[in-house]
């Protein structure tokens, strides 16, 4: 199993460091715009492409950006390695020449493991089969293949603790004291905890012992003095090996911890398994609730702040592939919805993970006849489900291809948040529509931290799982912007929904999450109307004059004052001063919080573990 994006590209050659990059290219003629592409030394995650122009290498880092794109440094960024070399093909950006022809592996030839590589599958089985209690080696397999994306940097970054040159605590004697034991070899080394609270470097040369102390700047990178700066100890250490870099001389001999006993990582301190044995990995916190504190001590802990309200499907035993056999779908003839791709039908996922056998889902069919002028459609939107989890985000399953092309996705079986309110005015509570409000903008939140545009967000298309669990689906507009991108610009309209657009989309086709702020006021207005339809008697073009001449829709019946007001914030003409969904969760939040007679978690003192 293989996580690296770019582990299929045939000019990818793996963990090679720059003098087997150059002897590859001069091997294969050091023509202009001869390129390969290899495992960066420094970064996680990130890589090296090499090009030769004018009999002269180059070597350009390319880094994994915090959003998941990639790029180089002052340069566009793009969704992953092969677009970005892709697209060098055609422009230079930059670079002495555009690349022209790729330094191929031999086809035999895998692309080379580095140490981090050698280690992580069998890091990863280890923590997932501790923490979530597993056993069958299935059910290993597929929280592997499901988690690794979020569990890798907490592996890379604990990773020397497995390596037989780190001794933890010991004294700065007790290292020369080992140093000199046993072999003099020029070179010879091991790590230590400092003193300082980092790590130090002790390293034989001569009959001195010398020692470098090992700093960790505000980004989380680590260095010797001066020195080059990487992202783990291990990677320092294998550069070094290298690389003097400000050393007396490469480090060589490893001085092995003769106590060290292989042990599996431990789990992180605050995250305590469930009774189901299923722990959240450290993945949804971060883009549910940034920064959020624990509850205080004493209060209630409303649902979305429950450490157990997740995704229905989130259980390791419940993840499929991303390819799902015809055999294992049953289909309903139930309709759920339909639109220009075909149909939405009620299904199950059969499954020997599941304790039940199956699962229910939901799949959209693509439309017998036409299926070319919309597969590259469906195939996008599923791209774009398969790189979100979020518990307020539908999830996709996996992909079918069978009689039609499939999308497998989670179902929330009490249907579109507008036709649930119409048919059920008497039972939802103001105080319900606010916390399914909320939801909404805690995933639209995720969204615009992960550089998600939706372009489509309106009741239709916030699905319930029950009356207080809702989801954001249907991703068939989504893109994804990129590092430095702050809008996504159409070239072409289409059959858009203008009565929830911002004036910018209509106007210039720019879209971004300030144009989703404006959908998401409009989708308020739809709830706090228990379903009812904005601008009514209008049709396009006069609610473009309607909005343009400064009018706004009214306020519900039963809408309450400040949710009116965040609408009216979300209409704001100019988008640059509308609120972002960090503000609008948080006025959200606030609310919510306000109208449940309950202290927002981290107003008191003496805050507790959120408990279930």
């Amino acid at each position: 199993m293989s996580t690296d994006p770019a582990s299929q590209l045939p000019f990818y050659h793996g963990s090679v460091s720059r003098r087997d990059a150059e002897r590859e290219l001069m091997l294969a003629d050091m023509e202009d715009g001869l390129f390969l592409l290899r495992q960066c030394q420094r970064s996680l995650g990130g890589y090296v492409l090499s090009l030769t122009y004018q009999g002269v290498f180059h070597h350009y880092p390319v880094e994994r950006l915090p959003n998941g794109t990639y790029g180089i440094p002052g340069s566009m960024p793009h969704c992953g390695p092969a677009e970005l070399c892709e697209f060098l093909s055609r422009e230079a950006d930059g670079m002495p020449c555009a690349l022209r022809r790729p330094c191929l592996r031999a086809p035999e030839q895998p692309p080379r493991k580095g140490l981090f590589d050698t280690l992580r599958e069998n890091l990863l089985r280890d923590y997932v089969k501790q923490t979530w209690s597993l056993e069958d080696a299935e059910d290993i397999e597929q929280a592997v293949i499901s988690h690794a994306p979020q569990l890798e940097k907490l592996m890379a970054t604990t990773a020397h603790e497995k390596m037989a040159w780190y001794h933890g605590k010991i004294s700065r004697q007790d290292g020369e004291r080992l140093l000199n034991t046993g072999s003099k070899t020029d070179g010879r080394f091991l790590v230590r905890d400092s003193e300082a609270g980092t790590f130090a470097l002790s390293m034989l040369y001569g009959k001195t012992v010398y020692h470098y102390r090992i700093n960790q700047d505000k980004s989380g990178k680590y260095s010797i003095p001066e020195g080059d700066r990487f992202d783990t100890v291990w990677q320092m250490v294998q550069y070094l090996k290298m690389k003097p870099a400000g050393l007396m001389t490469n480090l060589s001999e490893e001085c092995a911890n003769s106590t060290k006993a292989a042990k599996s990582p431990a789990l992180p301190a605050g995250r305590k398994q469930h009774q189901n044995g299923y722990t959240p990995p450290p993945r949804a916190t971060s883009f549910l609730r940034p920064s959020l504190p624990a509850p205080s001590a004493g209060s209630q802990l409303l649902p979305m702040d429950c450490s157990g309200f997740a995704n229905a499907y989130h259980n390791p035993k419940d993840l499929k592939k991303f390819f799902i056999n015809r055999d294992q779908l049953v289909m309903d003839e139930v309709e759920l919805g339909s639109g220009n791709f075909g149909c939405v039908k009620k299904g199950v996922l059969k499954t020997m993970d599941n304790e039940n056998g199956q699962i229910d889902v939901a799949i959209k069919v693509l439309k017998n006849g036409d299926e070319s002028l919309v597969k590259d459609e469906m195939m996008r939107e599923a791209e774009i489900m398969h790189q979100l989890s979020n518990a307020f985000i539908v999830r996709m399953l996996g992909l079918c291809q069978a009689e039609s092309l499939m999308l497998v996705m989670e179902i929330a079986s009490a249907g579109p948040l507008h036709k649930f309110l119409q048919s059920n005015k008497s039972s939802v509570t103001v105080e319900g529509i606010v916390r399914l409000m909320h939801q909404v903008s805690m995933g639209m939140r995720y969204l615009e931290e992960k550089k998600f545009v939706h372009r489509d967000l309106a009741a239709r298309n916030v699905l319930l799982v029950n009356q207080t669990f809702a989801k954001i689906s249907d991703f068939g507009l989504s893109k994804a912007l990129g590092a430095d991108d702050g809008y996504y610009k159409a070239k072409t309209t289409g059959k858009w929904p203008l009565k929830w657009y911002a004036p910018e989309c209509i106007s210039f086709r720019k879209f971004s999450s300030k144009s989703d702020a404006w959908s998401f006021g409009v989708t308020m207005w739809e709830a706090f109307s228990y379903g009812g339809k904005p601008y009514k008697k209008m049709n396009g073009t006069q609610v473009v004059d309607y909005i343009n001449e400064g009018n706004r829709l009214g306020r519900p019946s039963q809408c309450p004052e400040p949710m009116y007001q965040l609408m009216m914030d979300c209409w704001t003409y100019k988008h640059e001063d509308r609120p972002d969904f960090q503000q609008a969760e948080g006025s959200m939040r606030t609310y919510y919080y306000s109208i449940c007679n309950q202290p927002q978690p981290g107003d008191e003192a003496g805050a507790a573990q959120p408990t279930k």
